[in-house]
Order: structure tokens, then C-alpha cells, then sequence
């Protein structure tokens, strides 16, 4: 899992770097046509490109942090291996339902590709080069989330019910706890080396 650890981080900083970089060029257009009164046209286009791809590529890591939002008022009165099994249907679900989009969007880039389709813009971009990026991230997304599933199931099957928990049950109030405690002391203690 290490590895698959260290795959997502990068996707999650790549799909940051491609968001970060859109609300730039967003800025920059936004303050040219205010003082120069022009604009770099295509903006909105390419900062809608990067949220799409940014979004996928971070879902992967997002995944493995346990961050994806849930409703949980009812589960945390379940027991936990009630809990368990409804993880395990949720992130089947969750997998299930990307895979799916994945599937159907592969369609899409097949057509982009074959027809040689551009973007309707005056940048006029071939669709099928965000599309593949965008792909890709949902790819990636998938493939964790199937190695997730596995490591999971092999660890209950293991009766290692609160390793699986900690893999993917929603964080505890108590896990948050214990990260927030973490932090401030790495911080503290980066503060008095520095």
C-alpha cells in the first residue's frame, strides 16, 4: 500500500498544481481586463479542463485519507462489524459508480478521437487531450480503489476488524483528535528547529 500511497500523493499534488494554476490564470485574466481591458481568452476553457482533471487525480488520495464526505449520524451506533460491511458496500458502490464513468467516457474520448473534435472556443483545443487526462485520473481512481478494496477484505478476512476499520471506516472523532495533536506537535517542534 505504500506504494499505492505515494501514486495517489503525487496525483493529488498534480491535480493541486493544475487547480492552483487555473485560479492564477483566472486572476490574471480577471485583473486584465479590469486595468488593460483585455483578456487572455480561454481561460474559463483551460480552468475548466484543470478543475475537471485536477478533481480526478485527487480523488485517489482523498480515498485512501478517508476524506470523501459521508453522512454518518445512524452509523456510529452500529455495530462495528455491521459498520464494516456497509464500508465494504460503500466503497464498492463508490468504485463501481466511477468505473462505470470511466467506461462510458472512454466512449467519448474514442469518438474525440476519431472525429478529431475541437473545442468550440477561439483556442479551439482537441478534446481529446483534456479527455485523456481526465480519464486518466478516473483510471487511477478505479485501480486504487480495487487494491483498497482487496487490502481491505484480506484484512477482515484476517479478523483484523479494527486494521480494516482504520482503512476504510470513517475517521473517528477520536482519529481526528489524534491528527490534529500530531500536527500541532510536528509543527511546534519544526518551529523550534528552525
Amino acid at each position: 500500500m505504500s506504494g499505492v500511497r505515494r501514486f495517489a500523493q503525487w496525483g493529488l499534488w498534480f491535480g493541486g498544481a493544475l487547480v492552483l494554476l487555473a485560479a492564477v490564470l483566472i486572476g490574471v485574466d480577471v485583473l486584465m481586463r479590469k486595468f488593460l481591458a483585455r483578456s487572455i481568452g480561454g481561460a474559463d476553457e483551460l480552468a475548466g479542463y484543470a478543475l475537471a482533471i485536477g478533481t480526478t487525480w485527487g480523488l485517489g488520495a482523498a480515498l485512501l485519507d478517508r476524506a470523501h464526505i459521508r453522512i454518518d449520524s445512524l452509523y456510529v451506533l452500529f455495530p462495528q462489524k455491521l459498520r464494516l460491511a456497509l464500508d465494504l458496500v460503500a466503497l464498492i458502490l463508490l468504485v463501481g459508480f466511477f468505473a462505470m464513468t470511466g467506461w462510458h467516457g472512454l466512449g467519448v474520448v474514442a469518438q474525440s478521437w476519431t472525429s478529431g473534435s475541437r473545442s468550440q472556443s477561439a483556442l479551439e483545443t482537441p478534446t481529446v487531450i483534456p479527455q485523456v487526462l481526465w480519464i486518466g485520473g478516473l483510471a487511477a481512481f478505479v485501480a486504487i480503489g480495487v487494491i483498497l478494496l482487496v487490502d481491505a477484505i484480506r484484512i477482515m478476512v484476517s479478523g483484523d476488524l479494527r486494521g480494516a476499520a482504520r482503512l476504510i471506516s470513517t475517521r473517528s472523532a477520536e482519529e481526528e483528535v489524534e491528527d490534529e495533536i500530531r500536527d500541532l506537535k510536528d509543527r511546534r517542534q519544526r518551529e523550534g528547529n528552525g
